[in-house]
């Protein structure tokens, strides 16, 4: 009688490509929504430019590679052009947008075999790309409708469009406004100038106007989706709780950041800044919840992720309180990024009866 071989009655749990990029997108929302609330028409322009750019390019990938379009309907593409959008300047024109796009779909993504095969973050990729590219561009950043109006008005959408598509310079040249009554340093570019000049930290933020309160809804300049630390903190929550996260690199990256800003700040507080400034400042808690979890470019043990999220964190205080740069979480996620394949095989799980085989070997 022959031996007939059934596959067992499996559960699927409901999880998808498709449902984990989606979760993704949804916990983005409300950074998203606070993006349009404060730069208007800008962020929209630039959130619709730079998913459809990814979506379209990831389409001519796919045929050039003759694989299946259906693969779009995954959301990876769709997202990584959201997480690009969320993390530029307001006043970053259409054609830098298209292109770093392109720049996270094609050198990010697909030259490394695609979706499930990148070592680095494609959006974070793109990010660094243009910021090494177009210095001026990538640090311009305008006031949020809260400190703006009435100079600009960034929900008039004629206006808003102008200034996209035309840029920054020819905007300026055919109206009444100068880059600086629109525009303002980041809190984090601000210090870190005003340190050179040997201001000290709390003088530097006075004068800046620097609120707590202002900082964590998000009404300070910044790249559209890193200004609310509230919004950014609601989106990693709400992956906490469906378990799409862990709270192994989030934790660990942020709090080795707040660790060495308590302890720098204790002992000379006039040249290093308090833990909250470094909470709220930058793109710490969009990296930490949001880039540094990539499942794709992170290690996979819980230890792993813990050594990751420390490094993490080290370099991003590091690069922030020394570097030449004012933001480094951008930098430390992809330096880190780097190092997944020694955290993995360090921190590799034992196999399950390897120790007692091997002992039963020797004796």
């Amino acid at each position: 009688m022959p031996l007939i071989m059934l596959s067992s009655p499996h559960a699927h749990g409901g999880d998808s490509i498709r449902m984990m990029m989606l979760t993704v997108v949804l916990a983005l929302l409300p950074a998203t929504a606070v993006s349009v609330y404060l730069f208007g028409w800008l962020a929209v322009f630039l959130i619709v430019s730079c998913m459809l750019s990814a979506l379209l390019t990831e389409a001519v990938c796919l045929k050039l590679m003759k694989r299946p379009l259906s693969t779009l309907l995954d959301n990876s593409a769709a997202l990584t052009g959201l997480f690009l959008a969320l993390t530029l300047p307001a006043t970053t024109p259409w054609w830098m947008a298209v292109l770093g796009s392109v720049f996270a779909i094609v050198l990010g993504k697909q030259v490394y075999g695609g979706l499930g095969h990148n070592i680095f973050n494609p959006a974070l990729s793109a990010r660094v790309i243009l910021l090494i590219s177009f210095p001026l561009s990538m640090t311009t950043w305008i006031m949020p409708m809260s400190s703006l109006a009435p100079a600009l008005n960034l929900y008039d959408f004629s206006l808003c469009a102008t200034l996209f598509f035309s840029g920054t310079d020819a905007f300026l040249a055919t109206s009444q406004l100068t880059l600086d009554a629109i525009s303002m340093a980041s809190p984090l570019g601000h210090i870190k100038t005003e340190a050179t000049l040997g201001v000290p930290v709390a003088d530097a933020l006075n004068a800046y106007h620097y609120s707590y309160l202002d900082a964590f809804l998000g009404f300070e300049a910044g790249s559209i989706g890193e200004t609310s630390a509230l919004a950014l903190l609601i989106g990693g929550i709400f992956l906490l709780a469906r378990h799409s996260i862990t709270w192994h690199i989030p934790f660990a990256y942020i709090g080795t950041v707040l660790l060495l800003a308590a302890v720098f700040n204790q002992f000379a507080p006039a040249q290093f800044a308090t833990p909250m400034f470094h909470l709220f400042a930058g793109g710490l808690i969009l990296c930490a919840f949001f880039m540094a979890t990539d499942p794709v470019s992170s290690p996979v043990t819980p230890m792993g992720q813990i050594v990751f999220g420390i490094g993490c964190g080290l370099l991003t205080w590091s690069i922030r309180s020394f570097g030449g740069y004012p933001e480094g979480a951008m930098f430390s996620v992809l330096l880190m990024n780097c190092a997944v394949p020694l955290i993995d095989h360090y921190f590799r799980p034992r196999v399950y009866g390897h120790a007692a085989n091997a002992n039963k070997a020797e004796s």
